[in-house]
């Protein structure tokens, strides 16, 4: 079955919201052995978005619209539907008290404009839609789908995985694609590239080599006519890359270096502090993202000014001596964290964010340090010129690097 999505809102064409949707929909079709061809992106107009819907249905098999399901005039998601298939709207009076009722529990009177929501056409059927007064549609005709969903992510979510999703698995549509993907770290693409290249000539399951953000991705996929038959192709090859790459690999799928780190910190019972500069808290805001954190991460400083560094407890002469941005002051603040707050670990965080030069150091010059009890305080230069917001993400990224580097390492017979 070939799909294609389309997102639809003059909003998202205008770049005025970044279109999650799109992703979220073609991240879900793989598993359900739906090939996705084409995305397209089209605004609150009915001429072109009634084109788009006509040109899609002509060359897919099913259309996933998100977006313009609204009560507002330049809502036109239904009108094209209608438009593309030649068919009156009709109010659906079930529909219809259903939404009054969601606005009579909320205290007022649902407005008018609100009673094109309740619209159906003779070849479509509603989707429920708890979140939202949205309801989808799921249109089929001539061997054709249609599937409307509103805009807000959380509404289309829900509906995709509670309604749409289990639909389309029980039609049993196909062959399934199932997928892994392997995180490393401490090696370049092309390292990875050559460490891997015997297991490359394979087609199903193939490996796809991608730089991210967090290090080197390599992606395992598996088409077979189920999910434990394409399982099956995948294992072998994982075990293959796993053995080759060996502890480069720090996580999988879902995985994030925060919830690693936090893992770890976790299974060895360690506390962790950190003290922050130019990231401005980002580090802490990271880790604290990740359920369970509070179990051994005690807390950080955001020491902006040099004053408060001082102010903390980081001696003034290694300041003095060796400037804010250095080594020396990033390793001073990983032990007054760790000491301040009687932590095992700390983290240090100092650099230059941008846009402009300190200390005659360039805009993202970073400097990261840690201080564990177990093991000689470590620290790592590196400058990553793409901007302020990208230097101070990096950042956080090296920490929570060295943090599970360290975390690794960690022998409780060290300890002192």
């Amino acid at each position: 079955m070939k799909a294609e999505i389309l997102s639809i809102g003059t909003e998202i064409l205008l770049g005025e919201i970044i279109d999650t949707n799109a992703s979220y929909i073609a991240s879900r079709l793989p598993a359900l052995g739906i090939d996705l061809y084409f995305k397209a992106v089209v605004g609150d107009n009915m001429e072109r978005l009634s084109e788009t819907i006509r040109h899609a249905r002509e060359r897919s098999d099913i259309v996933i619209c998100t977006g313009g399901l609204g009560p507002t005039e330049d809502d036109l998601t239904r009108e094209a539907i209608c438009a593309v298939l030649g068919e009156e709207p009709r109010v659906d009076p079930d529909l219809e008290s259903q939404l009054r009722g969601f606005f009579e529990k909320r205290g007022y009177a649902m407005p008018e404009r609100n009673v094109k929501q309740c619209w159906v056409v003779p070849s479509c059927r509603a989707i429920p839609n708890p979140r939202g007064t949205a309801p989808g549609w799921w249109v089929e005709r001539d061997g054709k789908i249609i599937v409307a969903m509103p805009g807000p992510p959380t509404e289309m979510h829900r509906m995709w995985e509670k309604e749409v999703e289990p639909e389309l698995i029980s039609r049993g549509i196909g062959s399934v694609l199932v997928t892994r993907t392997l995180k490393t770290a401490g090696i370049g693409e092309g390292t990875v590239d050559e460490m891997v290249s015997p297991l490359l000539k394979s087609t199903n399951p193939s490996i796809g080599i991608y730089a991210r953000a967090d290090g080197v991705h390599l992606r395992l996929a598996a088409k077979a006519p189920d999910a434990r038959q394409a399982w099956e192709l995948i294992n072998p090859l994982e075990a293959e890359a796993r053995a080759i790459l060996g502890p480069s690999i720090w996580g999988a799928d879902d995985d994030t270096f925060e919830s690693v780190v936090v893992g770890l910190l976790n299974e060895h019972r360690v506390s962790l502090a950190t003290m922050e500069s130019c990231t401005g808290g980002l580090l802490a805001a990271t880790i604290t993202d990740v359920p369970g954190s509070s179990a051994h991460f005690k807390g950080g400083f955001v020491s902006y000014q040099t004053a408060m560094k001082i102010e903390l407890g980081v001696d003034p002469a290694v300041i003095e001596e060796h400037g804010v941005i250095s080594q020396e002051c990033a390793r001073e603040m990983a032990r007054v964290a760790r000491e301040r707050l009687e932590a095992s670990i700390g983290v240090g965080i100092t650099g230059v964010a941008g846009p402009d030069e300190q200390e005659g150091k360039p805009v993202g010059t970073v400097h990261v340090a840690i201080d564990a009890i177990w093991a000689p305080p470590q620290a790592m230069t590196y400058t990553y010129a793409q901007g302020r917001a990208a230097v101070k993400r990096r950042a956080v990224t090296t920490a929570l690097a060295m943090l599970r580097q360290s975390l690794l390492a960690y022998r409780a017979d060290a300890l002192v």
